[in-house]
């Protein structure tokens, strides 16, 4: 495959977004009004916020602003797997909360469980297909890292079957693959901006006041009303939750603790029936490989493959800019990577590249908290596993604005918040050797340098 050629006539636009489907934006808010609850926001963290508190209570007056239009940041760039895992995983989870792992395992199922029935009660047709994950190993090395935790996988009675090269090349044919594990229920693959579509809908039918193109500018409390000023308008409430991820924050504390990495993705042309013989993929698993710059990939539901991850940029400075988005570098690289693992579609070419940005933090997976003496409620910090756990982290919020202690707010992990990181410019160096000692280890048998060992000790990282 030449990379170059392959690319030639991709667009430079997110593939969910670039659809027919996409809805009409919904007006603007104009004028001064007042609500129980303003949910800034209107990726999934808003979107599930907003549809469980009128599910919670009916009665309650809700306002969702979005900036922008529903769902085009990291909620439409997304590679589509709507994981169970709340953690980032079984191992970031296990190092970090080991005594609470089983439990989050559990929610984190259950969590997912109510995602599929939510699509279900609210008619949401986003091609959501349980297919589990799979997690394949791609050099020696990596074998050791899917086998590692297996006894405490059977012991929590998730549902993850070893396949040895064979089997995994049975699943889907690689040249690349050594090995691998299939988390068999674990992750569901969905249409991200359909799924924001059908929240959106939801929502609009419970109830809630969706107001689009509507930036939140300021936010001021009198000690009983929170306001917050859009370009044309106010909303006063007594409650607020934020979910606007990596964007400048309204609550100032929360910039020491996420950074902006841009994640980047190509989609191919479908792929006609003989050449998805020639790949197999009966089961339709997610796939992702296993070095730390790793790759995701997926089937849609009219057989392209989304081709992901690899290379997780932060610009110096921390900035959120559109031309971030678009990386050729990057795109040249993943269409390289696509055809040493797909050798047999070397005919193929993308239709689209675009980038997106992720909220990250040092411990990887989403942190929560309360301000303006609790009638504000976060949850932030997801670091590109949030299409599911965004669901979660609603609940928590509003189970936080609700005063009332629940079995997820005295987690561990809900109280306990990431280590913050360094000012600029030290983060910038910080977060730029941190990226070049990750390709070394991969480059030398996963051996990780004395800077990526101390980080490890300190319960700081920096993920693909």
């Amino acid at each position: 495959m030449d990379p170059l050629k392959a690319l030639a006539d991709a667009e430079r636009k997110p593939y969910w977004l670039d659809s027919p489907a996409r809805p009409e934006p919904r007006a603007r808010l104009i004028g001064n009004t007042d609500a129980d609850l303003v949910v800034v926001g209107g990726g999934f963290s808003g979107l599930w916020t907003a549809l469980m508190a009128k599910e919670r209570d009916p009665s309650l007056d809700v306002v969702l602003l979005e900036g922008r239009r529903i769902g085009w940041a990291a909620t439409g760039r997304n590679g589509g797997f709507c994981m169970a895992t709340l953690t980032h995983g079984l191992a970031n989870g296990l190092e970090r909360w080991p005594e609470e792992i089983g439990r989050l395992e559990r929610m984190g199922v259950d969590n997912l469980d109510e995602i599929e029935r939510t699509l279900e009660r609210h008619g949401i047709d986003c091609s959501f297909e349980r297919t589990g994950e799979l997690h394949v190993a791609t050099e020696p090395w990596q074998l050791d890292s899917l086998s590692e935790h297996l006894d405490l996988i059977s012991e929590l009675g998730l549902d993850y079957v070893p396949l040895d090269e064979r089997q995994v090349r049975a699943e889907v044919n690689s040249p690349t693959y050594l090995g691998g594990l299939w988390e068999r229920s674990g992750c569901a693959m969905l249409d991200p901006a359909r799924l924001a579509w059908g929240l959106r809908d939801a929502c609009l039918r419970l109830g809630v006041r969706v107001f689009e193109r509507s930036p939140v500018r300021s936010l001021s409390d009198d000690g009983t009303t929170i306001t917050l000023r859009t370009p044309y308008g106010s909303v006063g409430a007594r409650r607020v939750a934020l979910g606007t991820g990596v964007f400048p924050p309204l609550l100032r504390r929360l910039k020491h603790f996420v950074v902006p990495v841009y994640d980047y993705a190509l989609m191919t042309e479908p792929l006609s029936a003989a050449q998805l013989a020639e790949v197999g993929w009966g089961n339709r698993q997610g796939v992702g490989d296993s070095g730390n710059q790793f790759h995701y990939y997926r089937l849609t539901d009219d057989n392209r493959i989304l081709w992901g991850g690899y290379d997780a940029v932060y610009y110096n400075g921390g900035l959120v800019k559109p031309e971030y988005e678009q990386r050729d570098e990057t795109f040249v690289k993943l269409a390289e990577h696509f055809a040493t693992t797909f050798p047999q579609l070397s005919g193929v070419r993308f239709t689209h590249r675009w980038g997106g940005v992720i909220d990250t933090c040092s411990r990887f997976s989403a942190f929560y908290g309360t301000a303006h003496g609790g009638r504000l409620a976060y949850a932030v910090g997801y670091t590109g596993m949030g299409v599911g756990a965004t669901r979660f982290g609603a609940n928590v919020m509003l189970d936080l604005l609700s005063g009332e202690a629940t079995e997820r707010t005295e987690l561990r992990m809900v109280k306990e918040k990431p280590i913050p990181f360094p000012p600029e410019p030290v983060r910038s160096g910080v977060i730029q050797f941190t990226r070049w000692s990750i390709a070394q280890a991969d480059q030398h048998q996963g051996k990780r340098n004395l800077w990526l060992r101390t980080l490890d000790r300190m319960g700081l990282g920096f993920d693909s």
